[in-house]
């Protein structure tokens, strides 16, 4: 078991004062046989009414109101997590999925829905010729040939950092040749899509003790990768095994290391933070994101 303190602030600075609209935050861990939630504390600058919902995925969502103007803005969210899982998974792949191709039941298509068609438009079938680029045979194995579009979308696909909002394209991210770690799990998750997997995306917290040499990077709001830091990864449905992670910027198979906050179908709906603010159109002066976690 590792028990780790999370500490994530985000600062928006105006270059006046400005009325801030309701802010959709996603900080709350979600809590599964390998996580769990030990506390959690939410505060800002300046003081927001804070009302919690949970979205369609089950993901706990904070919507904090506030009143007045203000020329910036804080979040700092605090958690105490306790991890369970093996570096070293085990999945108990049902027979039947063993091997690629497979056909999941009608109960799991039917629950499974959008989250097994690919959600990029692709007429020219581009991306699904270069997933396929992983199947070998008419008969593979189905873990290794995830692993091997892990491997894949890491060595063909150099990181970059970038702090500016939004998630490319898989095709994007292909045509250019680089991406953060957003990118990397769009282009996992939809060439996984592709080819018959039902899929999601996750954000969340990425733990590196050791500083390995990993490619060094960004998370969804564009956070430097360190120890800790904001992260971004996929899932991908297998019958018998549930919901097994797959971290393609960390060429990484499991989650030991990764604390998930949101899951969803599109990026869009896993951002750990969005928000909104009237003021004059160059008010905004820019963001800032601080994330530190520690055993």
């Amino acid at each position: 078991m590792t028990i780790l303190n999370i500490r994530h602030r985000t600062t928006y600075r105006y270059r006046e004062p400005v009325r801030l609209g309701p802010h959709r935050l996603m900080l709350r861990p979600r809590e599964s046989r390998d996580v769990r939630l030990l506390s959690s504390t939410l505060e800002m600058t300046p003081a927001a009414s804070v009302s919690w919902t949970n979205d369609v995925f089950g993901n706990a969502v904070a919507t904090a109101g506030f009143t007045g103007l203000a020329d910036g803005l804080e979040i700092e969210s605090r958690v105490a997590v306790e991890l369970g899982a093996s570096p070293w998974p085990v999945f108990d792949i049902a027979a039947s999925a063993i091997h690629y191709p497979f056909f999941y039941s009608s109960e799991e298509r039917a629950d499974l829905g959008l989250l097994a068609v690919p959600q990029t438009f692709d007429a020219s079938g581009r991306l699904a010729d270069w997933a396929r680029g992983f199947v070998h045979g008419t008969r593979t194995d189905t873990l290794a040939l995830l692993k091997d579009m892990v491997a894949g979308v890491a060595a063909g696909i150099g990181y970059q950092s970038r702090e500016a909002e939004g998630t490319q394209t898989p095709l994007q991210t292909i045509d250019r040749g680089w991406g953060s770690c957003r990118d990397f799990a769009v282009l996992f998750a939809e060439a996984a899509r592709c080819l018959g997997f039902g899929a999601r995306i996750i954000s969340g917290y990425l733990y590196n003790p050791d500083r390995a040499p990993i490619p060094e990077g960004s998370g969804p709001n564009g956070s430097a990768m360190a120890a800790g830091s904001t992260h971004a990864w996929a899932e991908i449905f297998l019958p018998g095994a549930g919901w097994v992670t797959f971290d393609p910027t960390s060429r990484a198979v499991g989650g030991y290391n990764l604390v998930p906050l949101a899951v969803g179908r599109v990026i869009a709906q896993v951002m750990p933070m969005t928000g909104t603010f009237l003021g004059m159109t160059d008010a905004y002066l820019g963001m800032s994101v601080d994330v530190e976690v520690t055993p």
